[in-house]
Formats: C-alpha cells, structure tokens, sequence
C-alpha cells in the first residue's frame, strides 16, 4: 500500500496559463483556438454588425449599380487582356483614401547596423589593396561593441601570418592606425588610455589645453582615476583652475565611442493589470487586452448527438470538453492573477503614496496565508507579469525583498534601504562622498541598522560605484 499524488490533465493545464507570460499566454490562446473548433472569439458586435449587412445589402448593390461602378467581376478576360483593360486604375491620393488608410511607415524595422557595418562601410568608401583589406577586415572584426580593440595587435598578426605572407607587425599598424580615423572618434584603440588620446589627437590645434590634456592621458591617466589632484598639480605644474579645465577637456570625451553606433532594441512589456486612484481608492482591473474573451461555438456544439458513438461524434465531444476546461482555467488564471494584485496594492499603499523610500516587506508567504494560497502558486503568478503603475510598470516580483531590523523593532524592505543608500549618494558633496561607514550611521540615526558589508551589497547592486571613485578633484 501507498499514497500516491497524481495531477490530472486538467490541473496541469491550469498550472500552465498561471505561470504563462502575456506574450507566451496569447500564443497558447491561439495554438488551442487553431486545434479545437469547440473554441471561438466571443464577438459583441458580431450579431448586429451581420444583421445590418444582410438588411442593406440590397440596397447598397443596387446604389453601387445604379453609380455605374464596376463591381461585377467576369468569369473569364481574354487571353490578351490585362487588368487595366477591365478594371480602372485608382490613384492613391488624399482626396480618394483617408489618412489612416495610408501604411505607417514608422512602424516597419529595416535591419539594423552595427559597429561592423559602419566601419566596413568606411573602408568600402577608401582605396585599400587586396592585402589591405584582409587586414582591416581582420582587425575590425576584433573590435568589440564598445569600440576597443578586444584582440591584442601581436595576436592579430600571428593570425593573418597564416594567410599573408611576410606580413609585419609595422603593417598592421599601419592599417590599423587607419582605421582609428574612422567614425566615431577613438574607435579601435587598443585600451581606455589609447582611445581618449585619439580623440584628443583629432582635435583642432586650437582647443585649449589639448596639449596638456594629452600629456595627462599618456602619462597620468592612473592618477587621474585615483582622485590624486595634488600630485597631478605637482607632475604637471598646473594651478587649480587650469587643472579643471585640462579634466573638463577630458571629460567630454567618450571611453566608449562603439556604443554610440551598437544596435539597441526596445523590448515593450505589455502589463497584466493596471492600478489608478479613484476618488481616493486605489483600484486594480484586469487589461482586456491579454486575453480575448472565449466561448463554446453554439453550432458545433449544437452537432453533438448524446446517444451517437460513432468516431466524428465521440472526437466532437472530447473537443467540447476540452474547450470548456480551457475557458474554465483561463478564468481561474484570471481570478487568481487579480486576487493577488489586490493583495498587493493594499499593502504598499505607502510605496505607490510616496516611492520606494516608503516600501514594506513583504514575502510570499505573506500573499499565500492572506489569500490562502500555496507559496508556489503565488510564486506562479508573480512571475513574468507586471503591474502598470501611475508611475511606471513593474514586476510583481519587485514587491518582494528582504528585510533589515530597525532600532524600534520593526522591519525595512531592501529596496527602501536602497532607495535611502540613492539618496544619499546624491546629496552627498563630490569632493568628499560618503562612505559604506558613512552611509551606515546616517540610516542607524534614521533607526535602520544595517552593517557596513550590507551597504556594499546594495550599492553594487544598484550600480554606485565606491566612494573613491565618486570623488571629483574640481
């Protein structure tokens, strides 16, 4: 004897659409609708649209006749006939076709060009031999995305040895200077250091303190990233003032020129429910949009004989079924999806009052005992679905995190712990940021004790870089 737990065809098929994503859940509406004819589109205006059409079908044949127009389409065209000798050509104007006949031209998405295309591209445009080619073709291939060469120059030669014969190292820096006067400036540098020094080089002799620019990137580029103003001022023989000029020079250059051409395709996220306030309530409602409605189709179904158990009658039958556990399970999926962003709006009422400074801790476990739930159902239906907002849309899984003690006893989400470590980072004086220590005792005066280890986490997590390299010299 044994237990045994076994899901049965329906309960699986539930537990599908629940942790479905819009975009996958429409695929899977539409791979059901193609297989089971039970399954149609519910139409609101279908029966009154057909209704109109029939009442005036006669008469709008008889206007359209009446008008002279030609309409009626021959059985057959003579062989040497074409379809302007039958038909008259319609001009596309303004006059004949309203504006929003015309097709949206912004919509359509040519292919895209990368790094590599521009640069072949402007190789294409200069006269370069055979050989010459080779080699460019080799050392544009080694760029990466941010415009630095990613493959050493040395490698390089070893490679294209094999192909060139008595290929020297002196020629394929020749090329590859070439090719570092290409568009966008600094492009093909062999690092940082190289790259801004191309983009100083193809300044106008005239920009001021290009000449001291250039000496600090070839020299004192390392003191420059450690914030030492005072040895840079002494190495140098600058003042304060001309030192700042010299950085602000330096700054306005790019480290990373090959990003300014690299592909970038906006990816759109369709949300699952949308949140407004209304009269004071915060209201959730589902989006329409991400699911039609479905119903049984009343004529095949109306084809279903009880007492018939022939093959076509049985097949109709198991389709009928299936079609009824399908709506069935896409209106659970619905309910549970809704039921759980009620939950959650309720709960960070603070958060959508006032940011993620005001953010609650919250957990699975704490949807699941509220809505009596199990912990892996809510973990379904957070994944993948999104919550528009008045301020954004956002994962459901965002509304849940971690925790830290407060002096009171209470508790404090780590995203408000995070949105606290921007703020500060913010405010703080450039000359002189804040510390992980720092940071750490101004939010134990707000009562959140958090170790200094744990500050590090967030700010890393949340791309702040160290206080060291915060630090501006001017």
């Amino acid at each position: 004897m044994g237990q045994q737990l076994s899901m049965t065809p329906q309960l699986q098929q539930a537990i599908k659409l629940l942790q479905l994503s819009t975009l996958d859940l429409q695929q899977e509406i539409q791979q059901v609708l193609d297989s089971n004819m039970m399954l149609e589109v519910e139409d609101e205006d279908y029966s009154s649209s057909e209704q109109s059409i029939v009442e005036n079908k006669v008469d709008v044949s008889d206007q359209i006749k009446s008008e002279g127009s030609q309409t009626d389409i021959p059985d057959e065209l003579p062989t040497d006939s074409s379809w302007d000798d039958v038909f008259e050509s319609v001009q596309m104007g303004t006059a004949a076709v309203p504006d929003n006949d015309f097709p949206d031209f912004e919509t359509q998405r040519s292919k895209a060009e990368n790094l590599q295309d521009h640069l072949i591209w402007q190789m294409e445009m200069l006269p370069f031999s055979e050989r010459d080619r080779a080699l460019a073709v080799s050392i544009i291939d080694a760029i990466d995305n941010s415009g630095l060469l990613g493959t050493g120059v040395e490698d390089i030669h070893q490679s294209m040895s094999l192909q060139l014969d008595e290929l020297g190292l002196e020629e394929v820096y020749a090329i590859l200077h070439r090719i570092q006067q290409f568009d966008p400036p600094g492009v093909a540098g062999e690092n940082i250091q190289d790259c801004l020094a191309i983009q100083l080089k193809q300044l106008a002799d005239t920009t001021p303190y290009k000449t001291e620019a250039l000496e600090l990137v070839e020299r004192f580029l390392d003191l420059l990233a450690t914030q030492e103003s005072a040895k840079l001022m002494k190495k140098m023989a600058l003042s304060e003032s001309k030192l700042a000029k010299v950085i602000a020079l330096i700054r306005s250059l790019d480290p990373r020129p090959g990003e300014s051409i690299a592909v970038k395709v906006s990816e759109y996220v369709v949300p699952d429910v949308f949140v407004s306030k209304i009269e004071g309530q915060w209201r959730v409602e589902l989006n329409p949009d991400i699911s039609p409605r479905l119903r049984v189709n009343p004529f095949y179904s109306g084809l279903i004989k009880r007492a018939d158990n022939s093959k076509d009658n049985t097949s109709m039958k198991e389709h009928l079924q299936e079609a009824r556990w399908f709506i069935k399970s896409l209106h659970s999926r619905n309910d549970t999806l809704l039921r759980v962003a009620q939950s959650i709006v309720e709960k960070q009422t603070e958060f959508l009052e006032h940011g993620a400074i005001a953010m609650r801790p919250m957990v699975l476990r704490d949807i699941a005992e509220e809505l009596e739930l199990h912990e892996s159902t809510i973990s379904r239906v957070t994944t993948q679905k999104y919550m528009h907002l008045p301020n954004g849309v956002i994962e459901f899984k965002y509304f849940f995190s971690s925790h830290v003690s407060t002096a009171e006893g209470g508790e404090c989400s780590a995203i408000a712990i995070r949105a606290f470590i921007k703020e500060l980072v913010s405010n703080e004086n450039p000359v002189k940021p804040l510390s992980d220590n720092k940071i750490a005792e101004l939010l134990k005066e707000k009562g959140i004790n958090v170790a200094r280890r744990t500050i590090a986490k967030y700010r890393e997590a949340s791309s702040i870089p160290s206080s060291s390299q915060r630090k501006r010299l001017l």
